[in-house]
Order: structure tokens, then sequence, then C-alpha cells
């Protein structure tokens, strides 16, 4: 579908920041910084760490349970920002001397999400001390009471939109509780994991200098970035810090060896990484273990200190990435063609869409909700069929629409139909009757009808302007590689523009290869390449000659053994002014 090429706006004050080149000037302007310690990335502008509510009582019970001796369980996620947060944690408790440290993270198709009642049960054949959980928890009421009806303590470290119930937890550390005045409400549950380590390691310093004396937990800040990049949290100043300085630690070879494994199992190159090598190779390999098989076999992945077991790893990790890719292209084989059954023109699909297939796996049907969303540029939910009844469905929303708060409406207003539901603005899983779905869907269809209209469906491509033709060069792109990290809510550059076609042809049935040459710009014409521009193959659309107006982005192709400036094309058609 067609998507609009709009250009930011860009505030008129922009004398900050002079020394910068102009292009970065404009691109920062229309990202909203409007001060040069803004762009400052270093760890002292972070966030301070006591600023972070319930981290002190999280604390005090944590060195509590280490007093006694006790056993600690770290309860995490199945998908990379809860593999992350529980590396992060086990990691530290156990430099920091804790003597007995596991970790647990609940098959999905077994427990479901978060600290169920059956998975506490499970816990409780060997109880623990303490229970932490990372990257959940902040929904499980039901877990947390049965927990503590065991004498089990519970600490729920979480960073997802809380219910107007808390669980009765023994301490809860989360940005996101209502009347918090913390100023990063992006933070990832590893985000929220590294800042109470962090606490606890100060406060071990504080109280026992020198006793089990730990490296500082921004040793663990690859782990960090990779959990925040991965989760499409936003990237505040906060989060812009956490990453960057991940990335810093990644590129001097001083990252885990299970992130070095995962990066170079994906054939990325150690001392160029950057974010989106993060969001978009390494991230997907810990996720797979989620989605397909189990999750303890990526947190094992990251937290091995020995390269060949990390890299052995890696390729388990990399064939479930496989596994799940061909998975995932005949799911969305399947949804197009549902797509084609449901629409006529491009009007007639319901704002707020469901999809269902009844062979559907439930740990892909979230990509699948996430791909048609980018297609149809509107608020989607997949479901798979779970057992009892019921389907298990994966929401993902667009700009504008925060789809928690729509499943809540919906809800409200059809009790019976929603079992259960949780999430954040940008995606969201639920549980659903079956025999409710037709309900659900046009309720869910007229919820998002509330939040946007049909002109808001047609898609947006935000571009920073035009290049200058002497800006079509290598070192360009390399300054705007270096000027991230770049990622949700703080998005890479896209430009736009005129060019001339020199050559188009179609790559494996599905990726569309030019080289086009800017006005006035330089020989030979840049390389251009559009990612997934044909479902399943399709005629060389442009001839030699012809007048094209692209989006896209500046990307420093590496091949061969050089590098050579290549243009990313967001969006392509004819056009002339």
């Amino acid at each position: 579908m067609r998507r609009a090429v709009l250009r930011r706006s860009v505030a008129a004050a922009t004398a900050w920041g002079s020394r910068l080149p102009a292009l970065l000037r404009r691109v920062y302007a229309a990202r909203g910084i409007t001060s040069e310690r803004e762009l400052s990335l270093s760890l002292e502008h972070l966030l301070p760490v006591s600023t972070l509510e319930g981290v002190a009582v999280a604390v005090d019970l944590l060195l509590s349970v280490r007093r006694r001796g006790g056993r600690i369980v770290v309860v995490g996620d199945f998908d990379a920002d809860g593999a992350t947060s529980t590396a992060v944690v086990v990691r530290q408790l156990r430099r920091l001397g804790f003597p007995d440290v596991d970790f647990l993270v609940p098959n999905r198709f077994n427990y479901g999400y978060g600290l169920s009642v059956d998975l506490v049960e499970h816990i409780a054949r060997r109880p623990p001390a303490l229970i932490v959980t990372v990257d959940n928890g902040i929904s499980s009421l039901a877990g947390v009471a049965v927990a503590r009806g065991y004498g089990i303590d519970v600490l729920v470290t979480d960073h997802h939109l809380a219910p107007a119930t808390l669980p009765d937890a023994t301490a809860i550390v989360n940005p996101n509780l209502a009347g918090s005045a913390f100023q990063s409400r992006g933070l990832a549950g590893v985000g929220v994991a590294f800042y109470l380590m962090a606490a606890l390691t100060r406060e071990s310093e504080r109280t026992a200098p020198g006793l089990n004396a730990a490296p500082p937990v921004a040793a663990l800040l690859d782990l960090v970035a990779l959990g925040t990049v991965a989760d499409l949290v936003p990237l505040d100043h906060n989060n812009r810090i956490l990453v960057h300085q991940g990335l810093r630690r990644i590129r001097a070879g001083r990252c885990t060896p299970g992130v070095r494994a995962l990066l170079e199992a994906a054939g990325r190159r150690i001392e160029n990484v950057v974010a989106a090598d993060l969001g978009f190779h390494a991230g997907p390999r810990l996720n797979a273990a989620g989605r397909l098989d189990d999750m303890s076999i990526g947190i094992r992945c990251l937290l091995t200190d020995d390269p060949a077991e990390a890299g052995r790893l890696a390729s388990q990790l990399s064939q479930l990435n496989q596994d799940r890719r061909e998975l995932e292209a005949r799911m969305q084989q399947e949804a197009r063609a549902s797509l084609e059954q449901l629409t006529v023109d491009a009007t007639s699909l319901p704002l707020g869409l469901c999809l269902h297939e009844p062979g559907w796996h439930q740990g892909v049907v979230g990509l699948v909700a996430s791909r048609i969303k980018d297609r149809v540029h509107r608020p989607v939910v997949a479901f798979a069929g779970a057992e009892e009844g019921l389907l298990k469905g994966s929401a993902r929303s667009v700009a504008g629409v925060h789809i928690r708060d729509a499943l809540a409406a919906v809800a409200t207003r059809h009790p019976n139909a929603i079992v259960k539901f949780g999430g954040h603005a940008m995606a969201a899983g639920l549980t659903l009757r079956a025999a409710h779905y037709d309900e659900f869907a046009a309720a869910f269809a007229a919820e998002v009808e509330r939040w946007m209209s049909p002109e808001d469906a047609r898609g947006v491509v935000y571009s920073d302007g035009e290049l200058d033709p002497a800006e079509f060069r290598l070192d360009t792109a390399h300054l705007l590689r270096e000027a991230g990290p770049w990622g949700q809510a703080f998005p890479e550059p896209v430009f736009d523009g005129h060019f001339e076609v020199i050559s188009c042809r179609v790559l494996a049935q599905r990726h569309l290869k030019l080289a086009l040459r800017p006005p006035g710009g330089p020989s030979p014409a840049c390389d251009a390449i559009a990612f997934g521009y044909f479902d399943d193959g399709g005629a060389v659309p442009f001839e030699r000659h012809d007048v094209v107006r692209a989006a896209f982005r500046l990307d420093v192709n590496e091949y061969g053994g050089s590098a050579r400036l290549q243009l990313l094309l967001e969006q392509v058609e004819s056009g002339r002014d």
C-alpha cells in the first residue's frame, strides 16, 4: 500500500550545536533536541539510581536474603528483554556473593505469561526465600498471592503499565506506577533490572567495602543495550545513554561471550555494531527461543563465560530463528490471503483488524500482526488456537492508538469475551474465548474508530528533507551511523528526493535493486535497494532514465572487503515535479 512522504518540521532556533555539521543540526532539531546536553551520552548524565521509586526497599530486601543465605529464583519473560533482564540480575547477584541464585522462564505454551499460579506451584516444590520477577509480574496478582501464601517473598521488577490493583508483593520497582516521578518512563525491563543491580552494588560496597567485591554493573551494559533496543521502548535521553554505552563496550570487545556470539552468528562485525544490529539480528535470535522452544537456551547463552559454549548456543538460536522465519513466511502468506478475501478496496478493511487461522503458531502471531500492521497501517490482532476453547492473540498498533487502553475499553464493554490482556502502547497480548471471536473483532474495530480515521490509515514515511548532491557520500553515511543510537521515538534519518534511474532489476523475486543518480549528483550512480518490494515476484517497475521519487536511508554496504554507499529505500515511485 502506497504511503505518503511527509517532511518533519524543524524548530527555527537551531543555533545550539553550531560546531555540528548542518545536516546533524537539522536532524537533531527535528527530533526535539533543544540543547547540547541532550547529545551527551556519558554515564554521568544518567538519571540517578536513587530516583527510581521502590529501589531502596528492594535493595534492603535483597541484602536481607543474602544475610540469611536464602535461595533466590529469578523469573523472566520469554522475549529478548526478559532474557537480558534475567542475565543482568543473575550475573550481578552471583558476583555480589549471593550463595544460591537460579532462574526460571515459564514455557509460554505450558504456563503462559508472567508469574502464574501454576508456575508458583512448580517453584514451591523447592521453595526459595525470594522470587524476583524481571520484565513481568506487575499483573500477576494471583501468582504473587499464592507465593506469599507459601511464605515466599516476591520482588516485582517490571516496566509494563500497572493494573488498577497492584500485586501484594514484598517490594515493587516499576517506573510506570501511578504517581511515579521517575523521569524516564520508557525504561525497558532490562533497564529496571540494571537500575536495581546498580543500587544493590553501591549499597553492598557502602556497607561492606571490599567484601564480595564485584565488577561494576556497568560491565553488563551490553546486555542492557540489547534488551532495550530489542523491546522497542522509546529511546529517550536516558535510554540512549544506556544503549550508547552498551554499544561502546561491544565495539571494544568488552561484551559478554553470548552477545558476541549472537552478533557473529548473524555475520555482524563487532567493531562496527550499531543499534539496528541488536534489533534486527541479535534480538530476533534470542526471541526465536521463546517463540518456538525454551528461552532458557537464550539465557544460558547470555550467562556463560565460555566462548565455545556461547558459540554452540548461538548456533542453536540461529537455527531456531531460521525455523521461525520459515514458519512466519507461511503464516504471512495465509494472512495476506485472508486480507484479499476481506478487501474490496483500501477503505473496506476495518480500522481495527483481527486475523485468525486455526493452524497458526502462538509464538509467531505477534510477528504476523506486526508485518500486516506495517502493510495496512492500522492496528492488527493475530490469533492462534489454544486449548480449552481459547485463542491466544498478539496485537500491534500504530501511532495514535494506545493498544492496551483500546483493549481495556473493549474488555469493559464486553466482559465475557476477553479472559485476560496486558501490554503497552504499541504491543499487547490477550487471551480470548473462541466463541466470542466475532464479537471481539467487531468491538475492536469499533473501538479503534474512536482513535483514528480512515485518513490516518494511509501510512506515512516521515522524511528529514532532501540531501544536497554533495552529501551523497560514504562519509555522510558514516556520520549518521555514529550520530545515533537510533531507534523507537528517535528514528534513524530518512531523506527524500528525485532521482534518475540508471538500472533496475529484481533480486530473489522479492527485492528491487536499482542504481539511482541524484540531480547534479556524482557519477557513477548510487546503489539502492528496496527490500521486500514484492510479495512473490513481479515485473521490473522502472526503466532506464525514468525519474522516481524515493524516500531512503543512507547505509554503508560492506562487501568483499570494501565499503560503499547504499540507499535503503523506504518508498520509491514514479514522479516528476
